[in-house]
């Protein structure tokens, strides 16, 4: 049996897309003597759908999709993930399924039983979990057919009271197949598969992963699928963050074991660095972010920092620099070197520019609150009239010429709430948030690895907001270094101020930097999607009250 691996790119809810590229990719791969192709959970609608599944034609329009491509498969067979009808009066409406298709019939149906409902994943909300298992003969072998998270069971505190190979094991399976939608975060490589081989190496016999690659809003999904023989060796790994086709020749020996041949067509990637992975799936998220929403240019406020030259140089590899716009917006508070290295990096990357000084803007934003302000001091007021002169302008320029807004802050500054509402924190997806500002730092010189695109000093000079004379970061914050490790453990690692005082950080430091964390959620709850790249991200994937107490 000749197995081909379909790692391709979904658009949620471009049935006509998805149902183009998965019959295309079936009729190529039956010109490879493929028998059978294999593509992604619910690569027939997109993952996730989110409330588009309660919606009765967005169903329909799935099978309407699952009828044509199986009239494709009548020499060749596929497995194809969708959202099916729970038929029985009990349970929730819907199963996320798989089809097994052959002779251009559905010819079996595999239902998910372990639906995640932690961090960014919310499947029971729409899916009733299977208890029913049985294995599909295909060919001469027996597949023992599985959705995502039901290889996700053998860790050793697990999270459900079941485990799906348990109950197919004893059909007495040659061969495991698990179709995927596993979003990327710069950690979750190595853990996939390590718990991908327990897998294979628990019930002895060769595994076939595939996973879906591409974004979609805020959740990047990287790839990297994955043949493990049946010692849970690694055979194959795909490459990360590009579509892919992969063959591999399934066949039984005599004493009935099976023994898989990866017909690998490129080089098995090296592992990549955390910085290197976060830079790819950055780029990815957004290319697909523009191409999935109709949108081809982006602009973005340009400081001279290294928040906003970091973003600008992803934004011109990601969509070409011919579709960047960098704006310059100076007040009377920036030094003349930001100018300039905000000027150097245009020069570097080829993008367009244009400078609209924010002095008028803001002495007359300043004039008119003048009867209101007299006699009291400059303070954070006048800062972020500053900081929303330039959002009115750039998203005046987006209104008038079709740009899509940057959001620039790391999320160092996001957690922390170092930012202004209606000002630098707009925008209609947030490059950075889910970078912390060390980080960042390690961002651009991964950028500048070849040559020097983001200028030197906008790197090594300390940050500052530039938002009245002489300031820096510091001045309103603990040194970056130290303020991350703090975010990381508490954001991260769910742990307590307690926890973390416990470990040897100064007590006053902790608690100013937690508190500081939960006051700013009401500010997080009206920024732009994120781009997740981390396991636990701001956004859909970390939950916290507004007004609650604790920790705060």
């Amino acid at each position: 049996m000749k197995i081909a691996l379909a790692q391709l790119n979904y658009h949620v809810g471009n049935f006509e897309s998805n149902t183009n590229k998965i019959i295309n990719t079936i009729r190529a791969a039956q010109k490879n003597g493929a028998d059978l192709v294999v593509f992604a959970e619910l690569c027939v609608c997109g993952y996730p759908a989110r409330d588009f599944l309660e919606f009765k034609e967005f169903i329909g329009l799935c099978e309407e999709s699952a009828k044509q491509i199986a009239a494709e498969c009548t020499d060749v067979a596929c497995i194809i993930g969708l959202p099916t009808y729970n038929l029985k009066d009990e349970g929730k409406d819907l199963f996320n399924s798989a089809y097994f298709i052959a002779d251009g019939q559905v010819k079996a149906i595999v239902n998910k039983a372990l639906l995640p409902n932690y961090d960014v994943f919310d499947e029971y909300r729409y899916f009733e979990p299977e208890t029913d298992f049985n294995c599909i003969d295909f060919k001469g072998h027996r597949i023992a057919l599985t959705i995502c998270e039901d290889l996700w069971n053998t860790i050793e505190n697990p999270l459900y009271i079941t485990r799906p190979m348990d109950k197919l094991i004893e059909q007495k399976p040659d061969v495991m197949i698990n179709i995927a939608a596993s979003p990327f975060a710069y950690n979750h490589d190595e853990e996939r598969i390590d718990i991908l081989s327990n897998n294979a190496k628990q019930y002895q016999m060769p595994l076939f992963y595939i996973n879906q690659v591409g974004a979609q809003t805020e959740l990047i999904f990287d790839g990297g699928s994955l043949v493990f023989d049946a010692t849970g060796t690694l055979i194959d790994e795909l490459p990360y963050f590009k579509e892919h086709i992969a063959y591999y020749q399934v066949d039984k020996k005599d004493d009935g074991s099976v023994v898989s041949f990866g017909h690998a067509t490129g080089i098995k990637p090296q592992r990549a660095t955390d910085i290197e992975q976060i830079h790819e799936g950055l780029l990815l998220g957004i290319r697909d972010y523009f191409y999935k929403s109709g949108f081809t240019k982006a602009i973005l406020g340009l400081s001279g920092g290294i928040d906003s030259a970091v973003v600008c140089a992803l934004a011109a590899e990601a969509l070409g620099p011919e579709n960047v716009m960098a704006v310059l917006l100076p007040s009377k508070y920036s030094t003349d070197h930001s100018i300039t290295d905000a000027e150097d990096l245009v020069k570097n990357l080829g993008c367009k520019s244009e400078t609209i000084a924010i002095k008028d803007v803001t002495d007359a934003f300043e004039a008119a609150l003048h009867p209101q302000f007299a006699g009291l001091p400059f303070n954070i007021a006048e800062e972020n009239i500053q900081s929303r002169s330039r959002a009115v302008l750039l998203m005046a320029m987006s209104n008038k010429f079709g740009y899509i807004l940057l959001n620039t802050s790391n999320k160092s500054e996001a957690a922390v709430g170092y930012g202004t509402l209606y000002g630098d924190m707009c925008g209609g997806i947030s490059v950075l948030g889910d970078v912390y500002k060390t980080q960042v730092y390690e961002l651009a010189h991964h950028i500048n690895k070849d040559r020097e695109i983001i200028p030197v000093n906008s790197i090594v000079k300390p940050p500052s907001a530039e938002l009245r004379p002489g300031q820096k970061d510091s001045d309103s914050l603990p040194e970056y270094d130290i303020l991350d490790t703090i975010l990381l453990e508490y954001i991260e690692n769910r742990k307590s101020s307690t926890e973390i005082i416990a470990m040897g950080y100064e007590e006053a430091v902790v608690k100013r930097i937690i508190k500081l964390v939960n006051s700013a959620e009401h500010k997080r709850y009206q920024t732009p999607p994120i781009l997740r790249v981390s396991p636990k991200a701001f956004g859909m994937g970390r939950r916290m009250p507004i007004v609650g107490k604790y920790l705060s």
